[in-house]
């Protein structure tokens, strides 16, 4: 299969600090890769490293098989979107769409058409003669992802798009993302710190901590069966609930001695003998009331606090000396101090053996 991006064993220092570390990843020709993590874990100093923004200190980086390790940024065949719109403020949009062009030397006629395509794409022909003070935040980014756009290149990067945006903005942009790389089958390489952002647009993520690359999967993945501890923990709003204790064959028994089955569980690994484990379970696997009595494990426990989010509600309780968030339906009426009956299925939940941190 043909990659269209491929780097090959990275590693990238500041003087004795270590950023990035032995880095392998393939990108497939027309994918739409997600590089996700909290701040300071690599995702944007990777981005700049492929970019040619930043020189590597080990390893290859190939932009469609050919090797751009030690090329200019502009003989890449890359677009690339920043976090800041950095557009030309006494030039109208359309002289900020075409200034790389110009620069290069292209032909009006061609800079015309490429302009013209990238602002029907975008929808902003009414905008072209407007300046960037002129504009709304979402437009300047509708720009700067234009400017991207016209150098007509197989892939793009995009540093953090929408994160100066309102959560309205975002949004609507996320889907106009989305709908630009189905019309454009071009590879994107995204960074962004949100993982709503990630599991929506993304083909594949690559969870990234500490320069180094967690899980690579696609997002349903990631998200039901999270490589270890880590990525359990950073994936899914709210996180995902743990019971810290010890499995003992089909039983998994927390600190305090509560007994939650996990015959349904299916192990990556088989496990022999009583192991230090962590058991864990989205809030949206917990039910509650008649549901919770056909569960595997169900226990009675009292409501704390209840947050309405519209759509759903979330609620906090305490099950086997644990914190516990819950999502139930919105037509579903909770109290502070209710009692009720939550319970779920360990089988659809994660287990992470308390030592190496992975999944079992």
């Amino acid at each position: 299969m043909q990659h269209s991006v491929s780097i090959r064993d990275l590693s990238l220092n500041f003087g004795s600090v270590k950023v990035l570390q032995h880095l392998d990843l393939d990108i497939a020709q027309g994918e739409f890769i997600v590089l996700l993590g909290p701040s300071g874990c690599g995702k944007s100093t990777l981005l700049n490293c492929i970019a040619g923004l930043l020189d590597v200190s080990d390893g290859q980086i190939f932009i469609g098989g050919k090797n751009v390790t030690w090329e200019e940024p502009k003989d890449r065949g890359i677009g690339m979107v920043f976090q800041s719109y950095a557009l030309y403020p006494q030039m109208t949009v359309e002289r900020n769409l075409s200034f790389g062009l110009r620069v290069a030397g292209m032909n009006k006629d061609e800079i015309d058409k490429r302009v013209a395509r990238a602002a029907e794409i975008l929808q902003m022909g009414a905008l072209l003669d407007r300046k960037p003070a002129n504009l709304s935040g979402g437009q300047r980014q509708r720009v700067a992802i234009g400017r991207a756009l016209v150098r007509d290149v197989d892939v793009f990067l995009f540093d953090e798009p929408l994160s100066n945006l309102d959560a309205k903005l975002r949004s609507d942009l996320r889907v106009e993302i989305k709908r630009l790389h189905q019309r454009l089958k071009n590879t994107m390489i995204y960074v962004t710190h949100d993982q709503i952002e990630a599991l929506t647009l993304a083909d594949r993520i690559a969870v990234m901590k500490n320069g180094e690359i967690q899980q690579l999967s696609d997002p349903h993945t990631i998200y039901n069966k999270p490589v270890n501890l880590y990525v359990a923990g950073f994936i899914g709003s709210p996180s995902m609930n743990f019971f810290q204790g010890a499995l003992d064959g089909n039983t998994f028994v927390c600190d305090d001695g509560t007994k939650i089955s996990v015959a349904n569980y299916q192990f990556a690994n088989p496990v022999t003998g009583k192991t230090k484990a962590v058991l864990g379970a989205r809030p949206e696997h917990i039910v509650l009331g008649e549901d919770a009595r056909s569960m595997p494990f169900s226990t009675e426990a009292e409501i704390e606090i209840v947050e309405p989010m519209g759509s759903d509600t979330l609620a906090w309780t305490t099950i086997a000396g644990h914190q516990i968030t819950f999502r139930v339906n919105s037509d579903v009426v909770l109290k502070s101090g209710q009692k009720v009956v939550v319970g779920f299925d360990a089988g659809r939940g994660s287990i992470f053996s308390t030592d190496t941190t992975n999944r079992l």
